[in-house]
């Protein structure tokens, strides 16, 4: 893996590696709407990195740029080394790129199983002729994808819904299974679009653990969007904060609390 800096030790023994992803300068705009004006940041192998800002501060606008549905009129993404104006959806998700999103995105006719399983699809080799035959490569290759999902599916601690319609769920476990199916895609980064939203107090206890989870075990760098501070502050190692489409600050979780910007931002205090 290509990156640009040197390791570095957290507090709590973590390492963060070099840049993974570095967005330059981007400007996105629609209309006579300019939603990102200018942002530049990077996102280091390793971290938990949280995108915070007030609503309609531009915070799902970067992470759509961040992953290729929307393209920045200005700008650069780098991504392992390689530096292009814009993402494409399907080359982010070969290269290492998943998402999950604000409203949750399932097959909801379909089991929590086979929407993980879903997330597969890309590492799957067998072309179509040996898929209709499924024997042989075709069948091998599937049980092997499956028993990786079943291993995401013990992680999360979701075995007794494997076989239920996600349909039929409640909103916290719906989550959960979206989450999974980013997880089966064994993506280098996993951007998080508000994975508490919603959610009660005990559901987002777990949402955390298994989000800290992902970092330690799987060695996962995420990048979240996130409303609930308390939840932001404690699992982030650096946090971007953008408002009305500007950055305003970057730094590690205290160095923002402190910073007068991001409290007359979130306090609403207007400037002339």
């Amino acid at each position: 893996m290509n990156v640009m800096t040197k390791s570095t030790v957290t507090e709590d023994g973590r390492t963060i590696g070099g840049v993974l992803m570095a967005v330059d300068n981007i400007t996105l705009r629609f209309g006579g709407v300019t939603a990102i004006r200018g942002a530049s940041f990077d996102i280091r192998e390793g971290e938990i990195r949280a995108i915070i800002g007030p609503n309609g501060a531009g915070k799902t606008s970067m992470l759509n740029v961040i992953n290729g549905f929307y393209h920045p009129q200005e700008g650069t993404i780098t991504f392992k080394g390689e530096q292009r104006h814009d993402m494409r959806p399907h080359i982010a998700a070969t290269q290492g790129i998943a998402r999950t999103f604000q409203n949750v995105a399932l097959f909801k006719g379909m089991s929590t199983l086979d929407n993980i399983m879903s997330g597969r699809a890309l590492r799957m080799k067998r072309n179509i002729f040996w898929q209709i035959l499924y024997n042989g490569p075709a069948r091998k290759e599937e049980l092997e994808h499956r028993k990786y999902v079943e291993t995401i599916i013990d992680f999360l601690e979701i075995p007794h819904i494997r076989r239920t319609p996600v349909g039929k769920l409640p909103y916290g476990l719906q989550k959960r299974v979206e989450l999974g199916r980013a997880l089966a895609m064994e993506p280098d980064l996993l951007l998080l679009d508000e994975p508490m939203a919603g959610m009660n107090v005990e559901e987002k206890e777990d949402m955390s653990r298994f989000i800290i989870d992902i970092n330690e075990e799987f060695g996962t760098t995420i990048a979240l969007i996130e409303h609930d501070m308390g939840v932001v502050m404690d699992l982030s190692d650096r946090v971007v904060v953008l408002d009305h489409g500007d950055l305003i600050a970057d730094g590690t979780p205290d160095q923002v609390q402190r910073n007068q910007g991001v409290i007359d931002a979130y306090l609403g205090v207007a400037h002339d």
